[in-house]
């Protein structure tokens, strides 16, 4: 099954029909396997995720429904979830831009009026300020670090995934060090990246790599339209810290400095400015970008039920996020029925067999647990 991913991601779907496909794959582990590919075009992961959970119920009997099925993206929308994902953790800044938008738009048409009210134009100035810096900051980010997960990718990737992890650990673990669940996740994958490196002989002594984190700045009462509508940000990943609970923090610490970041606001217009550019301007831009960059990571929030297609309950759900300019690595997390799924596709040329590094991912986790019940348990004993 890996091979047949591996070999569908490598081949692009032919631009003269419907940028799309499905693969069915039967008497897999006594089972079926549904293969989906829709290109990126048509929308985001967000609403990639709601158009196939259109196609699904929630129970064996139940007739498929015109509106979507919420995923916990959806469900959350008035309320502040610590543990809801990178997603919400990073929409604040497009309430600020939009409120500032909306304040440019007033005082053309109100003229002096909005003097009168100094407070808020001061605070709308202030936004702007963090704008110009943050954009200050993008335009000299120097190149990723250079690793062998870095160079010029090839046409043929390959994918691996490994068995889902309870998300009820995961949470235990986050609360006990006070982090997020995301916070646990991502060091994770920076632990795994870690492993992997120094297998191969690199030094990783202060090492950090960056990320591009595609960020939703979809409006939640638009969640189930198409099309594209985020932003992106570049995290650091604490390669060159050896401690699980260490390493958490300070990924709990550079998140917390992304939560008031514009990075992705900025992303957005750039995006979106580009789309509307000549293709050599576009190449020319995504490929200084992506020399930025060792991986795309991405973190989808999916529905906590089960869930059924075509009368047949679904067991796993996973999905692959694909890389653009000199990325020749994409991890995804996607939360289901109470359990998280870790998938990992890679450039061959870079990376001939991604299971050597998402193997690593469960192992890293238990080794973040019991440093955490030792932890804990080390605190009781004092007490």
């Amino acid at each position: 099954l890996e091979e047949l991913v591996s070999d569908l991601m490598s081949t692009p779907l032919d631009p003269s029909k419907p940028l799309w496909q499905y693969h069915l794959v039967d008497n897999y582990e006594g089972g079926s396997v549904v293969i989906i590919r829709i290109h990126h075009c048509y929308a985001d992961g967000i609403a990639l995720i709601q158009v196939l959970l259109s196609m699904t119920t929630t129970s064996p009997t139940e007739q498929v429904k015109q509106r979507p099925i919420r995923t916990a993206l959806q469900k959350h929308k008035h309320k502040t979830d610590h543990d809801s994902g990178i997603f919400e953790l990073l929409f604040h800044p497009f309430e600020a831009v939009d409120h500032a938008v909306k304040a440019g738009q007033h005082l053309l048409e109100e003229g002096m009026e909005v003097v009168r009210h100094t407070p808020d134009l001061l605070s709308y100035a202030a936004h702007g300020v963090g704008v110009v810096s943050e954009a200050a900051k993008l335009l000299i980010m120097p190149d990723d670090n250079p690793t062998r997960l870095k160079g010029k990718p090839g046409v043929i990737k390959r994918v691996a995934w490994i068995d889902p992890l309870p998300q009820a650990d995961i949470k235990v673990v986050g609360k006990a060090l006070g982090c997020s669940i995301n916070d646990v996740l991502l060091s994770c994958v920076a632990g795994a990246l870690r492993s992997y490196l120094v297998e191969k002989g690199e030094c990783v002594d202060g090492l950090d790599i960056r990320a591009t984190v595609p960020v939703n700045l979809r409006p939640l009462d638009q969640v189930q339209n198409l099309g594209n509508y985020f932003g992106l940000v570049f995290l650091e990943l604490p390669i060159g810290i050896a401690d699980p609970v260490a390493r958490i923090y300070e990924v709990r610490k550079r998140m917390e400095r992304l939560k008031g970041s514009y990075q992705a606001i900025l992303a957005l217009g750039l995006l979106g400015t580009l789309g509307f550019g000549p293709k050599i301007i576009q190449a020319s831009a995504i490929k200084v970008l992506s020399k930025k960059a060792t991986a795309v990571m991405t973190n989808v929030p999916g529905p906590q039920m089960p869930l059924y297609y075509a009368g047949d309950r679904i067991k796993e759900m996973m999905f692959w996020v694909p890389q653009s300019g000199s990325i020749g690595m994409g991890v995804s997390i996607l939360s289901y029925n109470g359990f998280v799924q870790f998938g990992l596709v890679t450039d061959k040329k870079m990376v001939p067999d991604p299971t050597l590094i998402i193997n690593r991912f469960g192992a890293e986790f238990e080794q973040v647990l019991l440093a955490t019940m030792m932890e804990s348990w080390g605190e009781n004993v004092s007490s």
